[in-house]
């Protein structure tokens, strides 16, 4: 294996891996809305997460930019929360489709502010696996390819499970939206309220 596939392994296995399903959570709270037919829209929605974790990713693995590392902890569940709570506020205007593409179209920007958010919580995987690598601009570029395979195939299996839901089991779409939105809403406030640096601040606020 070479260090290109080695790298690109491990940006896959990062994203997938249920241990860190805090981005997996994200990504599906990004597309919620959606379904397999809107498969276009959801490519350049992922897309527009990828650009941003991709160019954070580079800023803080090649170290231009620093950070505390508890806080974009504590960023990402909120940033999944927010989009959470914007899915369950999300429906279809009643006069025309182009008012509905242009409020649709604010998930764009909102997925690449976001995604630089997410990047920097994958920099700091990414430095600890560098090490004294002479070059880290392959591993780099393979890490995020892998990344956006892992994000793809995630997204993939969802929108199947959504088309199944609401155009088989018929399940209103709305209340598919409301459901999901939901669990995810309820996991990132949990992951909010056990998270170090939260309970630090609720702490020196009671006192």
């Amino acid at each position: 294996m070479t260090e290109f596939q080695a790298y690109l392994q491990l940006g896959f296995e990062h994203i997938t891996d249920p241990n860190g399903y805090d981005h997996i959570l994200f990504i599906i709270a990004l597309c919620v809305i959606y379904t397999l037919r809107d498969w276009k829209k959801v490519l350049v929605l992922v897309t527009a997460f990828t650009v941003g974790h991709s160019a954070s990713l580079a800023l803080g693995t090649l170290k231009i930019i620093s950070f505390r590392s508890d806080i974009v902890e504590l960023l990402i569940p909120i940033t999944i929360l927010f989009t959470a709570i914007v899915n369950m506020f999300h429906k279809i205007p009643k006069t025309t489709l182009v008012t509905h593409e242009v409020k649709s179209s604010l998930r764009y920007p909102l997925a690449i502010i976001f995604g630089l958010i997410h990047g920097l919580g994958f920099s700091s995987y990414l430095q600890m696996l560098l090490g004294a690598e002479s070059t880290i601009l392959e591993p780099l570029l393979a890490f995020n390819v892998g990344l956006e395979i892992g994000q793809i195939l995630i997204v993939s299996i969802f929108l199947t499970i959504a088309f199944v839901v609401i155009e088989i089991a018929r399940l209103p779409k709305r209340t598919w939206n409301y459901i999901i939105s939901g669990v995810i809403a309820g996991m990132a406030l949990s992951l909010i309220i056990h998270n170090d640096l939260f309970r630090e601040l609720m702490s020196g606020l009671s006192l």
